[in-house]
Order: structure tokens, then sequence, then C-alpha cells
């Protein structure tokens, strides 16, 4: 993509441009590090969009930049080593973002690649919530494209690398890479652990200048009008606009002005693509997705929430509490309270609800199940959590973050209502799926967390005289004599206010609550109790087919398929050890949603019974549960359930024309379709020769019969009655058919018999008679065998 000011002459530009195609990657890097250090910023500031597009590459795609996130240490160390030293937070390209700081350049970034929602609302000049646009919006010029942000030097960079991780697609012939080893997410962590610290303070930035640090940036004029945005959202950031003249006021949030930015960044470019209004949009069936997330995408974001947790439970202990602040107290303590209330957790929620309904319904998913689980237990990132002692049971959760739990009830409940509804359409035979309903119910019966996700529950559905107004939130305006976080507003003692203040806030006030101490956790207990029944059953079916195959069915003589039937559960592929995994999971899933919900074995035994798993008498499994209607068998939504999930399935045979059935895998497409032209020859040359040898009563007939007629078609089971009449009428005459020798187990058994001949000396010729006539007298035996059956049925 171009911008204006790249098209302005510059030698020093049009010199990198050119070694930028000529010289190797290490000495381009080297050259850039002496012209950071050399050249003024006047100059520097000429390269530095051009510079930073073609590291991260350009906003639509097009432009790869270095491709860092298939950039790996063991594939690539040297170009490893040398990007990470100079994109590292304390590298010579971040030397140059503060160099160019210090002079309060700005750079224009076009707001058509902002997230959708952000985008929209600035299009329709509507400030959006977060400061981070805040003055920044400016009007195109006359005939100019479009709107523009005019962004800081960090504000800049950071914007290019955040939306890299979004704007660059994989290469198509690249080859699958870990994102936990590629340089992107090692950067992503060295920045977070560089801005947003546990340990000690944010350090000051570099400065090129001797004696001069890089200033925050200052506040600006409003380049156009916008309308408040959302009026029911009074917010303490929207009071933020009408006060910015003296955001800037106190230098001591200057400290942590960039530890702001980059997390509001982050947040933004990586979750703000849906918002209320559009996620209640994209409830309907017939909306399409606007921004499809990527399972790397995800597990960045479950770096970032990760890290959030251990920044801001960092803090100190007496400044935990919002009651214990002081002005006293500093601006960096006062941002790790304030960072995942105030920035993260709309967003997320928001995200995670569009992941949990639209997101397929595979194994994919545990990514975005992990970065849930990781939200959800902040307790694991506390320093003191080594100081609990560990004897193998699991860890109590404190009554310490009993707040948390309650002012993100949404993320427990709703969410967990949400993965209920997808482990129902799943298959939890599949050791995978076992796994993610295993990790789930292992958090949420953690010692004491039930209680407190109740005891939310509880505060918001307690009836109340009066239902609060979203518009009526429970922070109080405070006053602006630093950074607008620096003054957080006193504790709320209505508890129960502060957690409907929650729900309404993220759902809204209409929203419908569905309670996550409900009737359809039984059902989830329900199907992983089947689904161990069925990894049973199919374990011994595995047992039983692979010590009762015979040998000649590998051979081709023996019908090892007679039904062309195919097995719909990836355990008779994955073995014994995944079935025994599976079992294993779906146990201890079981036996924690006991704990959890406190589900008796009564109460177990009974759902067992009533979801139907007796079996017959001769040991199969039953038919899926189905009605007769006017058009067959119909489908109950219990027996949608047991297709689904592999717990029962319907006896599938072919019962059309044998000789039309597809081409399988076991045959050869081109030697098949030959020989089907072939026997159609014969069959329409000699159709009234085999008919009249097959009408014969003596020997002859009978051996022609077993030969050239098939089985009458209304005698096979029919499963549905609607193909009964159709049926019936659908008898053929007598035919040939050598569709038996486009087989890879027949031509590989006629070879195996060559070999086995040729070493007891036995030419080609005398082993084909011998074959030849071995055949005949097995055919005359099952002859006389047939017709003597057809007597005794008579």
């Amino acid at each position: 993509m171009a911008f204006p000011y790249l098209q302005q002459p510059s030698f020093l530009l049009a010199s990198l441009k050119a070694d930028s195609i000529n010289k190797p990657f290490a000495q381009r890097c080297q050259d850039l590090v002496k012209v950071i250090e050399d050249f003024p910023a006047k100059e520097l500031h000429t390269i530095f969009p051009w510079l930073v597009e073609s590291i991260f590459g350009s906003l639509d795609g097009i432009l790869v930049g270095w491709n860092l996130r298939c950039l790996q240490g063991r594939v690539s160390p040297v170009e490893f080593s040398i990007a990470m030293e100079f994109l590292d937070p304390g590298g010579p390209m971040m030397k140059l973002v503060y160099k160019l700081q210090a002079e309060d350049y700005k750079f224009e970034f076009p707001v058509s690649y902002l997230p959708g929602p952000v985008k929209a609302s600035i299009q329709e000049r509507v400030l959006p919530d977060s400061p981070l646009y805040h003055n920044k919006v400016q009007f195109p010029p006359t005939g100019g494209l479009g709107l523009n942000l005019a962004l800081n030097p960090f504000e800049y960079y950071m914007f290019f690398f955040a939306l890299s991780l979004i704007t660059q697609k994989p290469l198509s012939g690249a080859l699958h890479v870990r994102t936990s080893d590629c340089a992107y997410f090692i950067l992503v962590d060295r920045y977070l652990s560089w801005f947003l610290p546990t340990e000690g303070n944010v350090l000051p930035p570099l400065s090129s200048s001797p004696g001069g640090t890089s200033p925050s940036p200052a506040a600006r004029t409003p380049a156009m009008h916008f309308a408040s945005y959302g009026l029911h959202h009074t917010s303490l950031l929207k009071r933020h606009i009408s006060h910015q003249t003296s955001v800037n006021a106190d230098p001591a949030s200057h400290e942590i002005w960039r530890s702001e930015t980059l997390l509001q960044v982050f947040v933004e470019m990586w979750l703000h693509h849906y918002s209320l209004e559009m996620y209640q949009k994209m409830q309907s069936p017939h909306a399409k997705e606007s921004f499809t997330p990527t399972e790397e995408h995800v597990l960045v974001v479950r770096l970032l929430v990760k890290h959030l947790h251990a920044f801001s439970n960092s803090l100190k202990p007496e400044q935990v509490s919002p009651s214990a602040h002081s002005h006293a107290t500093s601006p960096l303590e006062e941002f790790k309270r304030a960072a995942i209330p105030r920035f993260v957790q709309q967003k997320l929620y928001l995200f995670l609800q569009h992941c949990f309904g639209h997101w397929p319904l595979d194994a994919s998913f545990r990514a975005v199940l992990e970065m849930w689980l990781s939200y959800l237990q902040p307790w694991r990132y506390a320093p003191e959590k080594q100081a609990q002692s560990s004897d193998g049971q699991a860890r109590c959760v404190s009554e310490r973050w009993a707040p948390f739990v309650q002012e993100n009830l949404l993320m427990y409940t709703k969410l967990f209502v949400g993965f209920l509804s997808r482990a129902l359409r799943t298959d939890l035979v599949s050791p995978k799926n076992a796994l993610m309903v295993f990790r789930v119910a292992k958090v949420f019966a953690q010692p004491n967390l039930a209680e407190m996700i109740q005891k939310g529950e509880q505060l918001f559905l307690e009836p109340e005289l009066v239902i609060p107004h979203r518009q009526h939130r429970f922070f109080t305006a405070p006053t602006f004599t630093g950074s607008f976080l620096s003054s957080w507003p006193p504790a709320v003692t209505d508890t129960s206010f502060k957690v409907k203040s929650h729900v309404y806030s993220l759902e809204g006030q209409d929203c419908k609550y569905t309670p996550m101490f409900g009737p359809e956790v039984l059902r989830l207990a329900q199907l992983i109790t089947q689904a161990k029944q069925t990894a049973k059953s199919i374990s011994d079916q595995y047992g039983e087919s692979a010590a009762g195959r015979p040998f000649l069915s590998w051979l081709g003589f023996y019908p090892s398929d007679t039904n062309h039937s195919y097995s719909t559960n990836d355990l008779d592929e994955m073995g014994q050890d995944s079935v025994r995994k599976t079992d294993d999971y779906l146990e201890k899933a079981l036996e924690y949603l006991g704990q959890t919900f406190r589900l008796s074995e009564a109460q177990l035994a009974q759902l067992t019974l009533a979801l139907g798993t007796t079996q017959d008498e001769n040991g199969k499994k039953q038919l899926p549960d189905c009605i007769v209607g006017e058009d067959g068998l119909i489908l109950t939504p219990l027996g949608r359930y047991q297709i689904i999930n592999g717990l029962r399935r319907f006896e599938i045979e072919y019962q059309g024309d044998s000789e039309l059935q597809p081409i399988r895998s076991y045959e050869i497409p081109g030697l098949v379709r030959m020989l089907f032209r072939l026997s159609s020859a014969i069959n329409h040359r000699f159709a009234d020769q085999m008919a009249a040898l097959c009408s014969r009563a003596d020997f002859l007939g009978s051996f022609c019969r077993y030969h050239l007629l098939e089985p009458v078609l209304a005698t096979r089971h029919l499963l549905s009655p609607v193909g009964q009449g159709r049926s019936a009428g659908c008898v053929r005459g007598p035919r040939l058919s050598l569709r038996f020798l486009g087989s890879y187990r027949t031509l590989l058994s006629l070879l195996l018999a060559f070999f086995v001949a040729s070493l007891f000396c036995i030419g080609p010729v005398p082993c084909a008679l011998l074959l030849v006539l071995g055949y005949f007298l097995y055919a005359m035996a099952m002859a006389l065998l047939t017709e003597r059956g057809k007597l005794h049925q008579l």
C-alpha cells in the first residue's frame, strides 16, 4: 500500500529500498542499525513508515515483510536471532521509535484497516469508548480517500505489530509452524514483560538525545465533532473526553503511557472485532461472519490473558483492594487494578461468545477452551500460589477471589452453558473431545469455586424493588489529577448491585439469563455415561474382529465387509490406547461434574437407564431412537444425539444394482470400468442363451443359476418401508459379473498363488489350470448346497 509521505524525494529512503532487494538480510539489519544511530530524526521520520511496513507487512496483506509468524530459531537461527535483537524492546527499532517520539512526529494510519466496530463508529462520527482513538481522527483532505488517525511513532509501530497477526496470512506452501516457537509469539511475550512488568516499574525509554527522555503524547485539539458514544454507557473513560485538557497535568502519569498504549492496542486489534450490537445480530442463523479468528490468533490472546493475570496479581498487598487506595499510589499500581476490568473484560467476553458459537466442532476448539480456562483461574498466576501446600489434592480457591468470580460471573456461567451446548453436539467417544470435557470439568470442580459461582448467581437472581438501569454505573466520577486511570472510585458495598451491573453491561438490560446450575448438565452427564459404554463396546468389537478374522480375509477369499458399511468413529483406527484414554477422561469428567453439581450415584444410574442402554439378546446394539412416520423412520432428538456421538447406528447395506455401486478404495477404477463394459457386452450378446440355461432343472441349470443370478432384492432386509413397493418389481435376469477381478485383493491373491506354485516348480499355465479346476469343484459343491437349501425352504 502506498502512503502520501512515501512519495516525497528522499535519498536515504531510495537507498534503503534498493538495499532491501540487493543485500542479504543480515547486512540490511546492520545498515539499519547504523542509520538509526547516525541520522537525525528529520531524516529518519521519512523512512519510518516504509521500515515498519517492510518489517510487519502491508495492512492489505500483499507485502509479507519479515514474516515473523513463520520465522523460527530452529529453522533459521541466524535470521531469527538478528530479527529478535533488532525488534527487542531495548533494541534499535525501539530506539528509532523513541527518537522520533521526542520530536513529536505524527504518522497517518487509515481508519479502513481498524477492527469492524471501531471503523463503523468512526465513519459514523461516533467516538469509540477507548481513549486510544481520542483526538486522533482527522478529516481527509479535499479529494481524499478516507479518514485517517494521526498516531505518534510508538502507537504507529504497535498498530502495525498487532495487526500483522490478523492481516498477514500464512504462506500456502509453508510447513506447519508451532506458534510458541515463532518470532512473533516470542516478541509479544517480550513486549508484555517489558511494558507490563510484574516486578518493579516500567523501564524508561532509551533516549537518543543526551539527557532527554521521550515525552508522553500531549493532548490535542479535537479534529472533528463526534456524537457521544453510547449514552446508555456513561463510563469512566467516557468522562475522560470532557476532561481531556487536564489528563496530562500530572507528570507522574507519563511513566505508564506506553504501558497503557500497548495494552489498548493489543486489546483493540485482537479482541474488539465484535460489539454488543453486532453480537446480538450474529445470533441470527443467516448472519455472515465479519471476522473469523484463527487458532494462532487465539493462542496469542491466551498469552495476553495469562500475562495480564500475572501483571494484575503483582499488586502490593495493601493496594489490592480499591478501599485501600490513596493518592500516593503510583500510576502503575492503579493501572494494574484497572487493566482487566476496564480494558479487557467486555471485549474478551464478546470474543469468547463468538468463538463458542461459531468455532467448528472439531479438536481445534482446544485453543479457545484453554484461553477461556486461563482467564477463569487468576489464582494460578498469583505470586502466593507456590506458598500453598500441594499433597496431590486440588487446591481450594481462596475467598479472596470471590469478588473476581462475581464481577466476571458471565465468564463462568454463560460460557459454561455455551460449552455445554457444544459438548452435546460433539462425538464424546473421540479422545480429543473427551479431553476437552475433562479439562472443563476439572477446572470447575476446584474446591470452593462452585460455591462462589452459585453465590454470584443467587446475587444476580435475587428479586429487588427497582432493577438498576444500565447507565446507573457503580463508578463514581473521579477527580482527574493524573492519568485517566489514576483516580479509582471507592468500592461498592452492594454486592448484588455490582453483579447485576456487570451482567447488564455485558448482555444488555433485557438479557435472558440461563443459570449454570440447571438441568442441562444432566444431559451432559447422560451422554458421558453412554459414551463410556460405547467406547467399551467399540473396544470389545475391535478385539473380537481382530481375533476372529480369518487369514484368508486379508487375501480376498473371505468377505471382510459383506454389507459395505463403514465405521463412524475414529477409535477403530486409533486402537486400544485411545479407547483407554477416552474411558479415563470420561470417568474423571463424570466424577468432577458430580462434585461440582452434587450429582449422586443414584442419579447417574437413573440417567443411564433413561437413555436406553440395554442391549438385545444377541449382544448387538439397538437401532437409534426413532418413530415411524408416513415416509418411513423419523429420528427423535435422542436418536440424533445417539448417532452424532456414535452411540448407535443403522445397519446400512447397499441394496441397488451391485454392478453400479460406487468404486471402492480396494478396487482399481480403470480396470473396474473396463470389466463392466466387457461384462455388459457379453450379457447383451448372450442374454437369451443365459436365460435358457438358468431355466433348466438339471445340474447345469443349478450351476448357471449360482453364477448368473443374484439374490432377489425383495428378500433383503429393508430398514425403511419407503422402498418396499419399489423393490418388489426390481428383479433382474441372469447376467455375468466380472467386477471381482478389479479388486486389489483378488489380483494380489492370484499373484501370491503363482508365486507359491513357482516355489514347487509349477509353471504359470499348469497353475492356472489347477486354480480353474479347484474353483469348479468349489462351485459345483456350492451349487448343490444352494439348490438343496432352496428345497428345504419350500
